[in-house]
């Protein structure tokens, strides 16, 4: 008998037990036991691929047959392939492929397969990836790798990144674990390309911008979300990657947004049994714990599911300030037939910040002179708050047909529920600290979103050469009612229990106001498109992407308050016809060239008014793209650089009334820039991720807007195991490096800056495995964001943390 090997088996049946017990009631699922899918033996079919690596002989190989197939990145490393040629079932072709290898596939239900050593070689691995015909490679979990192997983000079409038209950073699960980015702010900040302005902490206020303009588009698994359902609040526990689409893809994220779109993949149930505990601990007292836990539900293996969990509390470098995050997400899948997959899961997020920084510390005193405040004080007093919570249910349902056609539904409700009280530092600063007031403000309510995408994808043959097509539908709605507790209450600034004496000592002490409710407001926008894409492979080294999205967009506002008349203002398009054109072509077995070109048109938010309180009219404009790709080591490794330019209309522009919130019109607005940028495994043991961009944007006069934003920025982060006797040490580390920002436009500057930040990993055993993250090295004091305030950015800053696997 083998102890470890029993033990293991053991661990397998009581991980299933408790994923049962937990995920299948928690994710809406019966808990009903399927039975297996019939073993169906699949028909032969061609094949051409080469001699070569295992690794991308088996890419190939899955994209050909359309089946799942799991296992250990570890395995394939190394290992060559025989390649494949003429006609085979599934079955021998897999075992040809594997044949100069030490491993063999074991098949389970359905054309779901693993991959594992030969029984001589001993128990088995954990840590999957998944490699399946729709989305190749798309899976970073477990394969240690910075860059994937598949992407549907841009066009909807599963395309390599060599293969997609338009700039693409993933944030693989990799990347995530080895610089602890926690939170989607924090990624976007290591992300090339993307610019994050914090005016705050904890306050919801954080930014996202790429190539000069805000980022609007974001997706949950492809589903499109807007902006008020909390987005920055998302915790990276629960996702597998983050891909990055850089320029508009209106063609598959409803508004054609110039900047970028944020997809956000959840993790799926692994084919094999599987389960994480991680803890964590960092100065100003940061502390969590999560647990990851995975597998099959069943003997067969027709029924998987995956539970996550996740805890975190933390202050930070500035006063009162503590934040506490929690998180619960849960997923199962049934294989009802061989070709039919049901997907229900169910994520909960909960953040609780006292103390909220909002919009920062005065950058300047009265004279003109740099304030030079403390980083450690907050403006926020000891009373306010920002409480959220985050339900999301979804589910989906796939069909596979022979012809190698599938069609998919999904569904997604979201609904968050908010209750936030800020506080301003309103007025002018003095040199002895006299001269401001708080100004607080209170916030509620509870947004609810549905969206429901129906597609069909597939192969079709036209004049000898097989090509791509996907159609769908795409249905969307929010509603939102909130209180009204009465605007920025100046009247409270005005008066004693306002005042702040000195700015430079004060301690957060004040009267709480009073927050009535004064009436109400709602907000009900709805959307309904219709989009269809197209990959024409015209010869074997030119591929032509075309595709369209025709919108019907309408949003309705209404405020009542109270003893007051109520205002209704009403806004829709009907019809909006958006493009969509891309061009491939392989310039050697490496290297691609791209164009593409896609119209803008995206609605202004809600609270974008002019001076007379009238919605501006919605972004239009035209964006273009010219570039390089290159892959490398069976597309282990991904280059790119991109020219790009966008012209647009209607950008809104801050202007300084009386009134607060107020916005203009900018028309003739031009942005043009550049972007490098690489991705993956430079060689063993070695991975990196390397981004320069430089971006201008300029209006009809060629004079320069947007100076809040560097025009260049330079992010990078490596590591590397050690190898032979180290080989247990993983080295890493990075600089994120931004341009001046300000200019002759801004009443504040801020010169360019480094940030470096740096990792040591110890692997104490194959299973246990400890970090250390040391961020901001230098301590090097900066403003994440600049204006007449500012926030100061995070000093030298700690993290350790700990893995065990099972």
């Amino acid at each position: 008998m083998h102890p470890q090997r029993t033990i293991r088996a053991i661990l397998k049946k009581s991980l299933a037990v408790a994923v049962v017990r937990g995920i299948a009631s928690f994710a809406g699922a019966a808990p009903l036991l399927l039975a297996p899918a019939w073993a169906m033996a699949a028909p032969q079919q061609e094949f051409d691929i080469a001699p070569g690596s295992l690794a991308g002989a088996l890419n190939q190989f899955g994209q050909a047959t359309h089946i799942l197939l799991s296992y250990p990145a570890a395995l394939t490393q190394g290992q060559t392939s025989p390649g494949l040629q003429g006609r085979h079932d599934l079955d021998t072709g897999l075992a040809i492929l594997l044949s100069n290898s030490s491993l063999q596939a074991v098949r389970g239900s359905g054309d779901n397969y693993s991959l594992q050593p030969r029984p001589a070689d001993g128990a088995l691995q954990l840590g999957t990836v998944s490699i399946s015909g729709k989305a190749p490679g798309s899976t970073t979990e477990g394969t240690g790798s910075y860059t994937t192997q598949s992407s549907s983000s841009s066009t909807r079409l599963n395309l390599t990144p060599r293969e997609t038209p338009q700039s693409l950073t993933v944030m693989t699960r990799q990347r995530l674990d080895d610089q602890r980015l926690t939170n989607l702010s924090d990624t976007l900040d290591a992300t090339p390309g993307i610019i994050v302005l914090r005016d705050g902490l904890g306050s919801e206020s954080d930014a996202y911008f790429s190539r000069g303009f805000q980022i609007q588009n974001f997706e949950i698994d492809g589903v499109p979300t807007v902006t008020r359902m909390d987005n920055y609040t998302q915790s990276m526990a629960m996702y597998d990657r983050v891909e990055v689409v850089r320029g508009a893809t209106g063609l598959i994220s409803g508004m054609g947004n110039p900047s970028a779109t944020i997809n956000l993949i959840r993790k799926r149930p692994t084919a094999e049994a599987r389960a994480s505990v991680t803890a964590e601990a960092g100065n100003w007292d940061r502390y969590g714990s999560g647990l990851d836990v995975s597998g099959p539900l069943t003997e067969t293996g027709n029924v998987r599911g995956r539970l996550v969990a996740d805890y975190k509390t933390e202050h930070a470098w500035v006063d009162r300030y503590k934040q506490q995050t929690q998180l619960l997400y849960g997923i199962t899948e049934f294989d009802l037939t061989e070709d039919t997959l049901l997907t229900m899961g169910l994520s909960y997020l909960r953040t609780d910040v006292d103390a909220p920084a909002r919009s920062g510390l005065p950058t300047r005193f009265t004279d003109g002179s740099r304030s030079n405040l403390s980083r450690s004080l907050n403006t926020a007093p000891a009373w306010s708050y920002n409480d959220h919570e985050q339900t999301s249910f979804f589910t989906s349902i796939e069909q596979k047909f022979d012809s190698g056609w599938s069609a998919k539904a999904e569904f997604t409700h979201s609904q968050n529920k908010f209750d936030e009280v800020f506080n301003y530092v309103n007025g002018s600063l003095n040199s002895d600290g006299s001269g401001t007031t708080q100004l607080p403000v209170r916030f509620s309510g509870t947004p609810r979103q549905d969206n429901l995408d129906l597609y069909a994808t597939g192969p079709f043959d036209l004049l000898g050469r097989e090509h791509e097509l996907i159609a769908g539908v795409t249905l969307s709605k929010y509603k939102e009612n909130v209180p009204s507790h009465g605007g920025w209450n100046y009247a409270y600034s005005g008066s004693p229990a306002g005042a702040i004496d000195n700015l430079f000592n004060w301690d957060g002490h004040s009267a709480k106001p009073d927050f009535p409710v004064t009436g109400k407001s709602s907000v009900d926008e709805s959307q309904y498109a219709a989009y269809l894409s197209t990959r024409l492979r015209m010869t074997d080294d030119l591929s032509v992407i075309l595709g369209s999205r025709v919108i019907d967009w309408k949003r309705e506002t209404q405020d009542s308050p109270y003893g007051g008349v109520a205002t209704r203002t009403s806004e829709s398009e009907t019809g909006v016809y958006i493009p969509y054109a891309g061009v491939v072509y392989d310039l050697t077995d490496n290297w691609s060239a791209y164009a593409s070109y896609t119209k803008i048109f995206n609605p202004q938010a809600s609270w974008v008014r002019d001076i007379n309180n009238k919605a501006l009219e919605p972004m239009e404009g035209k964006g273009y793209e010219l570039g390089l790709k290159g892959s490398f080591f069976d597309e282990q490794l991904n280059t790119s650089l991109a020219l790009f330019k966008l012209e647009q209309d209607n950008l809104a522009i801050w202007i300084d009334t009386p009134g607060g919130n107020t916005y203009r019109n900018e028309k003739g607005t031009t942005t043009e820039g550049v972007e490098l940028e690489l991705n993956g495994e430079l060689a063993e043991g070695w991975q990196a991720s390397a981004g320069y961009a430089y971006a201008v944007s300029t209006d009809a006069d060629d004079k320069r807007i947007v100076t809040t934003l560097p025009r260049q920025s330079l992010k990078t982060f490596t590591t590397y195991r050690l190898p032979g006797a180290l080989s247990k040490v993983t080295v890493g580390g990075g600089v994120n490096w931004q341009s001046k920002v300000g200019e002759d436009l801004h009443t504040f500057s801020q010169g360019s800056y480094a940030i470096t930040n740096l990792l040591l990993r110890y692997d104490v055993t194959p299973q246990l495995s400890t970090s250390v993250n040391l961020n901001n090295l230098f301590d090097r004091e900066y403003f994440s964001y600049a204006g007449n305030h500012g926030m100061y950015g995070a000093p030298r800053n700690l993290m350790t943390s700990i893995k065990y696997d099972f």
